[in-house]
Formats: structure tokens, sequence, C-alpha cells
């Protein structure tokens, strides 16, 4: 059996309970977990600081040393004391003074300064149940008791909504200790007569050679209760480790007592009271009406339906920066689209390390709520007095970040200061557009112990553990953070950077200047002779006005040929990332042969690795081929080919793809070839990303539905040249229909969210004058689109 030294005790609270905020929070816990009708009550009864108290010690110390001819003399030291006492600890204050002026030494002075560090005390007080003299026998003297989470494991398992405690590690009252030296505790039950009382001197604990059973630490009975029906408990503590001010409680009270407890909860009961010195400490609440300046807001429920997860966004764009009618929009991700955003294709999670997060992780993580609300600090202050404005400001730098609540009580350190759990900086930083980042943001995020049981604490307090539920927990609020993004660049886009299209017409302008060189020329014949100086200036203009319009078709030629290299370099881009991807994947296959090849020593054996080697390093050789017609010149450049060629090429280079993915392939091709004229390199990049979209969502559905077998149609036509690209994955919802060729909109894993592929896709077909588009009549079982029609060019024969 284990022996435990007593130091361990004061090891274990310190490492447990790293701040005062930290135990402050396990203590007001503990209260309300106590069922405290009136919520939990902190009084902060301080006399002198301790660091005015430590200062006149030295002082003090100094005097009776002696050998300093600048130690003040008796009286003037008792005289600087009685300054540094708080006048509004009253009762306090009295005893205080009293003890300063019986001292007639620099000894009795010594120790009166030890009578009043003795006075300081901080309390918590609540109305609940209590505890009787048994219970603080069996169960606030042990350590770890499991009685509350046998009750919350018996709740779960019942399948009740609300979890009887907040706490369950029975660890909250080391929180004590951390605050001060000494501890009371007083408390009683509804049908005790007396109080029951312990007393705990923690400095006791830090003798080295002294083991847990040499403190002798034991329950009383205290005076009688003065009201028989009373029940509850008052925790008090002396000896304060910290220095305590009104303007540090008043400070704790704005960053940390204000954030307890869900501003938009709907539990009662939870209130906290926090005063010095009798005077109350106001705690700034979140009101509504704050939150009704939001500028932008997303509101997000995640449930469990008999078809699987499910999460419904509300998007409101009020005022983003710009005139802008109100925008709502109500989205619902279903289980397909959830599996792409927040776990991907298994292999690709493996690679990335995602926590090993599978499918059911989705259910696993069980139901929450979440209000995020963006401000736009630059126009916080528009249409506002200074007054106002200095207000909503304090409040949205009180505010900021997001918090993380259990049963409407706070989850450290979600939200604090120098937390970003969500990465929201980082992602800001990164992003197209809008920032939404922590000093914009205010947010709750609610979970449930009995809701969410997969959702657990680590013990020092420091989050939650990290496990698949937490990563979807977390990738789900990002992922929302994204999609309010989304629609605030969109509308910008649509609303405020909209411009008509220009369409340069070579033939209308060429008319205009015939036609002002005719009516020059009959204006030439009926003005008289001392005036042709006046036509001559409309003839100067008309010349200029031909030069300015062939300058300007030549500077439109070259901003279109420059937005079409843009666009040919950032689909390089895309396939460069992935042949990269392919080269890594192959890569690791080949080291995987390599490895294995040292442990096997039968020559049929090794001759089939290197097979499988020589396989893998096929497939990127083909996969570089079809890079050639992507290079910046080769896309630029219209050719004549053979479309059914160009498309068997392609699938060809594919073909390991489509093996490893286990992916079959249905290709109907025409009688006769299909030739086109187009930039060749163009028709490649739309077929590319088609393939890509089209594996990743069917790796997905794969996961979902384990039976499904994966399957690719294309059906090439002729006259005009078109292709029809479908497959059995889960296909495209009405409400994401348009959206899927936006720029930046994806709804793919965090690592592949890129938001290009098809937007470039769409692109690259219309640059050949063709168009990528879904096909409308077309739908698979559930009633999502499931074939893009991409025609390639104008009809031709």
């Amino acid at each position: 059996m284990f022996k435990v030294t007593a130091r361990t005790i004061l090891e274990l609270g310190s490492e447990l309970i790293s701040s005062d905020a930290i135990a402050f929070y396990e203590l007001i816990k503990n209260g309300i977990d106590a069922g405290s009708q009136n919520g939990v009550t902190i009084n902060f009864d301080v006399v002198m600081g301790r660091r005015d108290c430590q200062e006149s010690k030295s002082q003090i110390l100094r005097a009776i040393e002696g050998g300093d001819d600048d130690s003040p003399d008796l009286y003037d030291l008792k005289k600087e004391l009685s300054g540094k006492l708080n006048t509004e600890a009253k009762e306090l204050w009295d005893d205080a003074s009293n003890f300063i002026e019986e001292a007639g030494t620099y000894e009795a002075l010594l120790a009166a300064l030890e009578e009043i560090d003795d006075l300081n005390s901080i309390t918590i007080s609540d109305t609940g149940s209590g505890m009787s003299l048994e219970e603080l026998d069996t169960v606030f003297l042990v350590i770890g008791t499991s009685s509350r989470k046998s009750e919350i494991d018996a709740a779960i398992a019942g399948g009740k909504s609300r979890a009887p405690f907040l706490g369950e590690k029975g660890i909250g009252r080391l929180s004590a200790m951390r605050l001060g030296d000494r501890l009371s505790v007083r408390t009683t039950r509804t049908n005790d007569n007396y109080y029951n009382l312990i007393d705990i001197d923690w400095s006791e604990f830090d003798d080295a050679s002294k083991m847990i059973e040499d403190i002798d630490v034991k329950p009383r009975k205290g005076r009688k209760k003065d009201k028989l029906d009373f029940s509850g408990t008052d925790i008090k503590i002396e000896k304060l480790n910290a220095d305590w001010s009104e303007k540090r409680v008043e400070r704790l009270a704005i960053d940390d007592f204000s954030l307890l407890v869900n501003p938009l909860g709907k539990v009662s009961g939870q209130r906290i009271a926090v005063f010095w010195n009798g005077k109350r400490i106001n705690i700034r609440r979140l009101e509504k009406s704050f939150l009704s300046h939001a500028n932008a807001l997303v509101k997000g429920k995640y449930r469990l339906t008999d078809a699987g997860p499910e999460l419904e966004l509300r998007i409101e764009l009020n005022n983003i920066g710009f005139e802008h009618s109100q925008e709502v929009s109500i989205e619902i991700a279903t289980a397909d689209v959830l599996h792409g955003a927040l776990v991907g294709p298994k292999a690709k999670s493996r690679r990335m390390n995602k926590r090993d997060i599978d499918y059911s992780a989705l259910n696993r993580v069980g139901p929450f709520d979440f209000e995020l609300y963006w401000f736009n600090r630059s126009i916080l202050r528009k249409g506002k007095s200074t007054g106002d404005y200095q207000a909503l400001r304090n409040l949205l730098d009180q505010w900021m970040g997001v918090r993380l609540y259990r049963d409407s009580f706070r989850v450290y350190p979600y939200g604090s200061e120098n937390d970003d759990w969500l990465e929201l900086d980082k992602t800001a930083l990164a992003s197209k557009g809008y920032a939404l980042n922590r000093i914009q943001l205010v947010g709750q995020v609610e979970i449930s112990r009995l809701q969410n049981p997969q959702l657990i604490d680590q013990t020092n307090r420091e989050g939650l553990r990290q496990t698949p539920e937490e990563a979807i927990l977390k990738e789900t609020i990002q992922f929302a953070v994204e999609r309010l993004r989304d629609e605030m660049n969109r509308i910008t886009k649509e609303q405020k950077d909209a411009k008509k299209p220009f369409i340069a017409d070579e033939t209308k302008t060429a008319d205009l200047e015939k036609r002002m060189k005719t009516a020059i020329q009959s204006i030439r014949k009926f003005v008289p002779s001392e005036h042709r100086d006046v036509v001559q200036e409309l003839e100067l203009m008309r010349e200029e006005f031909a030069r300015y319009a062939t300058q300007a078709r030549e500077r439109i030629a070259d901003m279109e040929k420059d937005a079409d290299q843009m666009l040919a370099m950032a689909g390089i881009g895309l396939m460069v990332e992935v042949v990269a991807h392919e080269l890594t994947r192959s890569a690791e296959d080949a080291l995987d042969v390599l490895n294995s090849l040292k442990r096997k020593t039968v020559p049929d054996e090794i001759r089939r690795r290197l097979e499988s080697l020589r396989a893998s390093m096929t497939s990127i050789t083909k996969r570089l081929r079809i890079l050639d017609p992507l290079s910046v010149t080769g896309r630029q450049r219209k050719e004549r080919f053979n479309l059914d060629e160009l498309l068997n090429d392609i699938l060809e280079a594919h073909e390991a793809q489509f093996e490893r993915h286990q992916v079959a392939l249905n290709v109907l091709l025409p009688d006769r070839p299909v030739q086109v004229s187009a930039v060749k390199g163009m028709v490649v990049q739309v077929l590319e990303n088609l393939i890509s979209n089209s594996v990743y969502w069917m790796d997905v559905e794969k996961q979902r539905k384990m039976s499904s077998m994966l399957e690719i149609t294309i059906s090439l036509e002729d006259n005009p040249p078109r292709i029809r690209f479908s497959d059995n994955g889960p296909g495209i919802s009405e409400q994401y229909k348009d959206r899927v060729f936006d720029l930046f909109f994806s709804l793919k894993d965090k690592s592949r969210r890129r938001g290009l592929g098809l937007y470039i896709a769409r692109e690259a077909a219309e640059h050949n004058g063709g168009a990528l588009m879904l096909d409308p009549g077309t739908l698979n079982d559930e009633g999502r689109f499931s074939t893009f029609d991409y025609r390639v060019v104008e009809g031709e024969n």
C-alpha cells in the first residue's frame, strides 16, 4: 500500500488550482452544487493589505535589530501603520486600531501586526443543503470522493436532461489553500440543531517529516443554530496569500466573476454577490441590448436526429461596414456535409493526425448550442455619442472572446485573455476579407455534462481532454465562423463591389467614329470659311477620340490577358498541390515497400513488392505528364484536339487513385472522335477539379455508408461537345447549389478547405466559351444534385 506524505496535499493543490480565479471558481461551484437558492456570497474583509503588512513588518524588524539611524521611532511607526488601515473595514478597523494603540514596544507592535493580519479574511457563503458532522468526516475530508460522480453516472444512464452537480472529482476543496493558509468551515443541515465545524491549518502540511495521518484534523460540533430550519455553509479563509484591495476585487469581478455563469443561459439560482468590507461590488452583466449592436452574428444548434447529426446555422448580417439591407439565412448541414467538413476522408485524417476522428465521433459528441456576435470595431463609434461609444467599447473589451459553458457554468480557460482555443486570430490573419478574430467576437458555447459525456475537463482545469469529440466541438465552431465570413464576403461582393459587366464592342466604336466623321464633313460644307478653324478643332477631337478608343481596347485586352494569367497560375497552384499530395503518398508507399522488403527473403515476394513500387512511380509519371498542358504558356494557346483522347489520358493518369479508393469508372464515349478547338490546359483543369472533388466526397460517403459501392460515370457527347460528370457520392443540396461555384466557398475539412477548385473550373470553362453547371434535372436518391454538365465549347461541327 502506498504511503502519502502531508506535503503531497500541498503539491496536489498547487498543481490543480493554478490561479485565484480557478480557486474561486471551484468554491462557487461547490456552493451552487449544494443547491443554494440565493446563489453564493463572497465577503472580502480586509483591514490591511498583505503588501502593507510585509513592508511594515520589515520596518519594525529593522527598528528591533537597531543600528539603523534612519529607522523611525515607535510613535512614527504606529502612526504610519494606522494610516495603512482600511477605514471602510469598520469593526476590523476598530480592533486593528486598538492593537496598534496598545503596543508599547517594537516587539509588541510586531505582535499587533500579526494580529491585524489574522483579522483579514475571505468568506464564501451559501444557503445550500450543508453538511452533517459525519459528512465533514466522510466526504469533505476525503480527497477524490466518488459520491457526486456516482450520481452523475446514474443520471447519464437514466437519460436525464440535466446533471445533478457541476463538479464531480472531489478536489475543489483544495482551492482554499490557494487563497490562504488557514481554513474554517461552518456548516449545518436543516435537521441539525448545531453548527458543524472544522479547522485546517495548511502550514502544518509543509513539514517534510510528517505523513498525512500525522496531521490531526477532526470535525467538531459548534454552537446551537439561531434558526433551526437554516441550512448552508460558510468557508472562511484567513492568513491570505494575495495582496487584496478594492481595485483588485473589482478587476476580479469584471474579468472572472461576471463571466462564470452563461449570461444567455436559462438556469436560475446561480447568483454571485461580492462585497468588499461590506460594500457591494458591481458585477457587470452582459445585456442583450449590448448584443443588439452586433454587426453580424451566427447561431448554431448541433443536434442528433434519426438521420444522423445535423447542424443548423442562422446567420444575420446587420451592418458589416456599408449600406445594405439586413440579410438573414438559415442553413442545415446534414450528416454528409458534417462528415466532409469536420472529419474528412479517413486516409487524410490519419496523415494529418486529427486525433483519429471517425464518423462515430459526430454522434458521440452529443448536442450543443452556440452564439457568436461580431462587432466591427472600426465602425463601432459611428452614430453614437462619446459616452455611448465608450460604454460599448468597455463591454466589448470585457466580453470579447468565445467562452465555453457546461450546464451554464464556465469551463476554464476557454475565452480567457490569452486563450485562442478556436485559433481565430491565426485564421483571421490567413483569411481573405473580413477579420473575425477574438477582439471582434463575443460568443458563448453551451454544452451539458449529461448530453455531452465525452467532453470532460482535464484534472488541472486547463480545458477539455483532447479527444475526437473535443475536436468535433472545436471544428464545428470554426466551421460556423468560416460560414459567417463566407456570407459577409458574398454580400460584400454582390452589393458593395458589384460592377456592371463591360462588353467591349469594337463594331459599335467603329460605327461611332464613322458617324462622327460623316457629321464633321457635312458641317464643313455649310460652315463659312472664317469659321473653318472650329471644324478643324472638331476633326482633331475625332482623331483624339479614335486614339483613346484604340488605347482603351488595347488596355482591355491586356487586362483580360492578365486575368487569364492569374486564373492559369491559380489553377497550376491547385494542380501542384494535388501532385504534391500524390508524390507524398507514393513516397510513403515506397518507404513502406522498402521497409517490408528488409523482412522478406522469398524472391517472388520481392518481385511482387518491386512491381508495386514500379506501379506507384508509373502513376506519378502519368500525373506529371498531365501537368504539361497546364503550364501558363500551354494554357493560353488554343489548339484543335480530340476531346475523347484527352479524357482517356486524364482518366488513365488516375487509374491508381481510383483503384486505391475502390472507385468503379463508367465511361460512355460516342462512336466517332470529338474534336474541339480550345485551350487544352483549361479543359484539363476543369476535369481534374471534378475528379478531385468526386473522390473526396465519395471517400466521405464510404465512411458514412460502409456498404457503398463508389462509382463515377462520365458521358462524352458531341455537337455541342459536352461532358456529363456524375458520381454516387452524397450529392449537393439545394441550399448549396449556387454557392459551390463561389470563390473561397468550401465544405471540405479544414486542411483542404480552399474554395478555389470549382470557382477556377467554371472560369476555365467560360474562358473556352463553354460553361460548367449542375444539371438541375438529375438528382440522386436523396433528392440532391449529383451531375455536373460541362459544355466544353460552343456548338461546332
